[in-house]
């Protein structure tokens, strides 16, 4: 009887050994002797993966057969373990386009880990079905490239004008470049333009106040107009003085050559509300 309980004891010592052991890896004990859970490693196999855009599209490049693209887009990182199923797919074609998305997957509903909360660049491949040429790239919808006027491989990153801006110019689309190149908020109309293709001047008038109907209450419809005043480069139209004054004071106090016929009739300027 003695020897059968012993036996008993030794099994029963060895059963939570194994027990312990299997532990290892999952708890460690912390400074104050309590036990601690161990940081995650990684997803796991039960780890929930979902489908994401990228966060941007940085640049694009072709191989010399003018098919095989790749593109460098922005995702979580720089960790090994943060993504996964990168790939890009040719989603349409015209004769002016080729539309191109890119996916990643990443753990879903999950707290990123330490070294996947900032960003890392990767590089997708895909062949198209035939040479870009004169078409635009759209990746994602909202990044466009194109290959003309680019230095092979890579291609150009066209702009909010898109790939060809509107030469400068007395034109209403040379005038909207003319307002981009402005820092004035997003939903601002501009007034008549004075142009002679060298030189331009115009009114901007941006909302000011509350989101409400003009003379619904105080404020309501309030705005701040501005005169600007530019001159033609390379690039599009240059602002060179603002202000409020009528005539040409503001614009001959910095650039007295920009032509009075432009600005001698132009009435002052005032706050509306």
């Amino acid at each position: 009887m003695r020897r059968t309980r012993s036996l008993f004891t030794v099994v029963l010592l060895s059963a939570v050994g194994v027990l312990l052991l299997g532990a290892c890896g999952t708890l460690r004990a912390g400074s104050d002797g309590a036990a601690t859970a161990t940081e995650p490693t990684g997803p796991t196999e039960s780890t929930r993966w979902q489908t994401f855009a990228p966060m941007g599209v940085t640049a694009a490049r072709l191989a010399g057969d003018r098919r095989t693209l790749s593109v460098d887009v922005e995702v979580p990182g720089p960790g090994k373990m943060c993504t996964r199923d990168l790939k890009a797919v040719v989603t349409d074609t015209s004769d002016r386009t080729v539309w191109v998305q890119v996916t990643y997957s990443a753990p879903a509903g999950a707290t990123p880990r330490a070294d996947c909360r900032t960003t890392a660049t990767a590089t997708a491949e895909v062949r198209l079905p035939s040479p870009l040429g004169h078409r635009a790239l759209s990746v994602d919808h909202f990044t466009t490239f194109t290959a003309d006027g680019a230095v092979p491989p890579h291609l150009r990153l066209c702009g909010e004008l898109g790939c060809d801006p509107a030469p400068t110019g007395c034109t209403a689309a040379s005038y909207d470049q003319a307002v981009l190149a402005l820092d004035v908020p997003k939903h601002t109309s501009r007034g008549d333009e004075h142009c002679d293709g060298k030189w331009l001047v115009f009114d901007v008038s941006s909302r000011m106040g509350p989101a409400c109907p003009e003379g619904a209450g105080p404020g309501c419809g309030a705005s701040l107009d501005d005169r600007w005043f530019f001159r033609a480069e390379k690039p599009g139209w240059k602002p060179i003085a603002r202000g409020t004054k009528g005539g040409c004071t503001d614009v001959h106090a910095i650039e007295p050559a920009f032509p009075s016929a432009l600005c001698a009739d132009l009435p002052p300027l005032k706050r509306s509300n």
